[in-house]
């Protein structure tokens, strides 16, 4: 399955606004985070390590095995495996909110995965793309323009070290001064959204012929590889008998890649022959991630909505009256699935 990709995928423009895009989204991210947010990490340790097990163990094989079969070209293969070997990101932080989710625990396992990216990252790509950097070797020494192909690691680590200072300038800002720290979180988060939508904008205006000429294939790979985790995000949580408001937040964190982080690395670790074809992948999977996360949102919104209500009626119940305060519910009013943990919450009297 090839796709010639000769026109320009990025302007100047496009490479700046990504740039300030990734400095800003992960500059936020730090802001929002403090030193209970590690120790909360430990305190989650089920929902995180559910987490990590779908973030590195569960969706990078389920990009390798949508790129054998549909048939992928190495290019585009490498990149969906990129795609599915990504941390978490803070969009997935603001869609969990907005799909009544825990957002603290969404933020430690971003936190958690991002971290541990710098050396998982670097593993689960030399180990899942052997066989497509073969076939890039084999096509560049037929071509007489290299000798061997393969991934750059160090290349992958410095880009990962790179977006992480940000991330440590946030966190200090919100050390020193916490009321500047929620501004920019909430710019964050607003400027990833325009961004996102201009870039998304100039994608049909510009790009609208190789949207065409796009084999089907990479459609369902870039759809299939967040949808794959939304969905297993979902019922694995589920299985382990997490409660609602954390499977929420599991899936998207699943599901949403930290699709930024990927054109840092694209950009900064690879060059061509199959630069221009991963630019497009990532550029397909962040402009129907988006898309898809919104009815995905949706959806949990509605159907989380009653489980939320009894969190934040026992959350204020707590504050009132103090920690172990139980919050009492009529005999069969409370559903099965929030039965035993009525609150979702942290706190002793939560914990039933």
């Amino acid at each position: 399955m090839e796709l010639e990709l000769k026109t320009q995928l990025l302007y100047p423009i496009d490479q700046t606004l990504l740039g300030v895009m990734i400095l800003i989204i992960m500059f936020g991210m730090g802001a929002s985070l403090t030193v209970d947010d590690f120790k909360a990490v430990a305190r989650r340790s089920r929902g995180v390590l559910i987490g990590f097990l779908s973030q590195f163990g569960v969706m990078p094989l389920v990009a390798l095995s949508l790129a054998l079969l549909l048939d992928l070209s190495p290019g585009f293969a490498i990149a969906l495996i990129l795609i599915g070997c990504l941390p978490g990101g803070t969009t997935s932080n603001m869609f969990t909110y907005f799909a009544r989710g825990s957002v603290a625990l969404s933020i430690s396992m971003t936190t958690a995965s991002t971290i541990v990216a710098l050396f998982m990252m670097p593993i689960l790509l030399s180990l899942y793309t052997q066989g497509f950097t073969q076939q890039i070797t084999d096509m560049m020494i037929a071509a007489d323009t290299g000798t061997e192909f393969v991934i750059p690691t160090l290349n992958i680590i410095t880009s990962l070290v790179l977006v992480l200072v940000p991330v440590a300038m946030g966190m200090t800002l919100r050390r020193f001064s916490p009321g500047w720290a929620k501004t920019a979180e909430d710019t964050a988060g607003f400027m990833a959204i325009i961004v996102i939508l201009f870039l998304l904008g100039t994608l049909f205006v510009r790009h609208g012929d190789i949207l065409v000429r796009t084999p089907w294939q990479l459609y369902v790979g870039t759809i299939g590889v967040g949808l794959i985790g939304f969905f297993f995000g979902y019922w694995m949580s589920r299985l382990f008998g997490v409660q609602p408001l954390f499977q929420r937040a599991i899936s998207l964190e699943t599901g949403i890649q930290n699709g930024p982080v990927s054109f840092a690395i694209i950009l900064l670790s690879f060059s061509e022959p199959i630069q221009s074809q991963m630019i497009w992948v990532a550029i397909l999977y962040s402009a129907f991630i988006v898309m898809t996360s919104s009815f995905i949102t949706l959806w949990m919104r509605k159907r989380g909505r009653f489980d939320y209500e009894v969190y934040r009626n026992t959350l204020v119940h707590n504050r009132l009256f103090g920690e172990n305060y139980v919050t009492g519910y009529p005999a069969g009013f409370l559903p099965a699935r929030i039965a035993h943990d009525p609150s979702q919450g942290s706190s002793p009297s939560q914990i039933r």
